[in-house]
């Protein structure tokens, strides 16, 4: 699983993200530096809502969701590369990952000692992993008062901060994200109508990290049992996978199962839009939209794929 992790400097509000993202109390939250000791880590579903369709276009109710690891890693200092702070200990972390979220505090903090300098904030973990050679792909996040949100100071902060970068930026509020993920959905939504914003900024967040790590998504239809399973055992389900793009089929059938990529055969391929058209599986074979593809196909985003291979 490809992983991802939370940097910025101490007190940015790391920790309340990735609570957030995980939607459940994880990591201690306080206000000083260096609450987080060892990198918490979890797992974390990527939003798709082409899985729930496949789901409901089958019948099968059971979906498995790809996922992203995040890690949440103590907040770097100056001088971070030369033993400062926990030093040296945190850059091993994010040798580690795959990306980077950076996030950049640009709220007012009462028991955070400064006012907030986005600019500076960057230049300071840049240099730190300059310094320590470590180079990985990033994505910043500013995080904001809630109350600014949508307004025109957020969006002032994020082309500032895009200026300094160079790159996409998203804003959020990690304490309102935070507040979001204890309700329900419906309570959520309610929230966010009167806050005046049209959904909750994580699953944008959870999205771009994905897209970051060059992943695109094919799906897999399980309606019997698995190549593992006894006979007596069955398996029905719709799931999501990960892949990077440019991967064939062959190594893409070795995700699902290792049999399948020592028996492959052939894959039966067709899109996710084409199977909700025709209904299912078979009416979309009986329109000539479901083809084979042989080991070296590349899996496209968006592919519903079932591998044929020796058992």
């Amino acid at each position: 699983m490809l992983k991802v992790g939370i940097v910025g400097l101490p007190n940015t509000g790391k920790s309340t993200l990735f609570n957030a993202l995980l939607q459940r109390q994880i990591a201690n939250v306080a206000e000083y530096p260096f609450t987080t000791i060892e990198p918490n880590v979890g797992v974390v579903q990527v939003p798709d809502e082409r899985l729930q369709a496949i789901s409901e276009v089958t019948g099968i109710d059971t979906i498995v969701p790809s996922a992203i690891e995040f890690i949440d890693i103590a907040g770097l200092v100056k001088g971070a590369y030369q033993g400062e702070g926990l030093g040296n200990q945190f850059l091993g972390h994010i040798r580690e990952v795959d990306a980077l979220l950076h996030l950049i505090r640009v709220f007012h903090n009462p028991n955070v000692s400064g006012e907030p300098n986005p600019q500076e904030d960057i230049k300071i973990i840049e240099e730190e992993l300059r310094q320590a050679r470590i180079e990985k792909p990033t994505i910043y996040v500013i995080n904001i008062d809630e109350s600014k949100l949508n307004k025109e100071e957020s969006k002032y902060l994020i082309s500032k901060v895009t200026h300094s970068v160079r790159d996409s930026v998203l804003a959020l509020s990690a304490k309102l994200e935070a507040e979001l993920s204890e309700l329900s959905p419906e309570e959520r939504k309610d929230f966010l109508l009167e806050l005046g914003v049209e959904s909750s900024a994580l699953d944008q967040v959870i999205k771009k990290c994905y897209e970051l790590l060059g992943l695109i998504t094919f799906f897999t239809i399980a309606k019997g049992k698995s190549p593992s399973a006894k006979a007596s055992e069955g398996l029905r389900q719709v799931q999501a996978w990960p892949l990077r793009a440019g991967t064939t089929a062959l190594r893409a059938s070795g995700l699902v199962h290792t049999d399948m990529e020592k028996g492959f055969i052939k894959a039966e391929v067709t899109s996710w839009n084409k199977l909700l058209e025709a209904g299912n599986w078979k009416l979309a074979a009986d329109k000539g939209w479901v083809r084979l593809e042989g080991r070296d196909y590349k899996i496209a985003d968006g592919d519903v794929v079932e591998f044929k291979f020796n058992q």
